[in-house]
C-alpha cells in the first residue's frame, strides 16, 4: 500500500476482529515501523511488547475495566516509555511514543489489519496500565502508555468525516483566505 493510501485509510477501529492469528513476521514489521520513528535527541525512549499468546492476551485484557467493547483482536502491542531527559532537562517521551504509535498504525493499515490507539482509558487515575505492565513483567523505570489491538477487522473500517483542509490549514498566516 502506498504511504498516502495508508494515511487515508487509517481509522480507529473499535469493532470485532476475525479469529485469524496475526503472523509474528507481521508483528515484527509493525514493531520495526514503530521503532523507526524519530525520537528527541535520539534517546529512543519507546519500547514495545507484542502479545500473540491467547492466555497472556486474556490476562492483559482482564486488567481493562470497563472492558473495551468487542475487543477480541488475536494480537496486541503494548507501548512502553522511559522518561529520559534529552535536552536542557526536557523529556520528549510523549512525542517519541506518539510518533512510534502513528508509524505502527500506518503499518497495521498497510498490512490489511485494523487497530485503535487506547491510551487515556488505561492511563487514567485508576492506572490500569500498571496492572497490564505487571502481567507483562515490565520492569521499574518503564511506563506502559498504550494498548494497540491488532487483527483483521470483522467489518468495514469507516472513519469520521474530516473537516475540509481549508478550515484547518493555511499559507503564511492563520486563517488566511486563499486558495489551497
Amino acid at each position: 500500500m502506498d504511504t498516502f493510501d495508508a494515511i487515508g485509510n487509517r481509522h480507529s477501529y473499535r469493532g470485532p476482529y476475525l479469529p485469524e492469528p496475526v503472523p509474528r513476521e507481521d508483528l515484527v514489521r509493525i514493531m520495526e515501523a514503530g521503532l523507526a520513528a524519530p525520537s528527541g535527541c535520539n534517546k529512543q525512549t519507546t519500547s514495545l511488547v507484542a502479545i500473540d499468546d491467547p492466555g497472556v492476551l486474556a490476562r492483559v485484557r482482564a486488567c481493562i475495566n470497563p472492558p473495551l467493547r468487542r475487543e477480541n483482536a488475536p494480537a496486541a502491542i503494548c507501548v512502553l516509555t522511559q522518561r529520559i531527559n534529552a535536552y536542557r532537562d526536557k523529556c520528549f517521551a510523549v512525542q517519541d511514543y506518539s510518533a512510534a504509535i502513528e508509524n505502527m498504525l500506518l503499518a497495521i493499515t498497510a498490512l490489511g489489519y485494523a487497530s485503535c490507539w487506547y491510551e487515556g482509558h488505561i492511563t487514567d487515575d485508576d492506572r490500569l496500565c500498571d496492572q497490564m505492565a505487571e502481567v507483562l513483567g515490565v520492569p521499574a523505570g518503564y511506563d506502559l502508555v498504550c494498548y494497540l489491538p491488532v487483527g483483521k477487522p470483522d467489518r468495514t473500517v469507516r472513519g469520521p468525516q474530516k473537516r475540509p483542509l481549508a478550515d484547518r490549514a493555511w499559507f503564511n498566516a492563520f486563517g488566511a483566505t486563499q486558495d489551497l
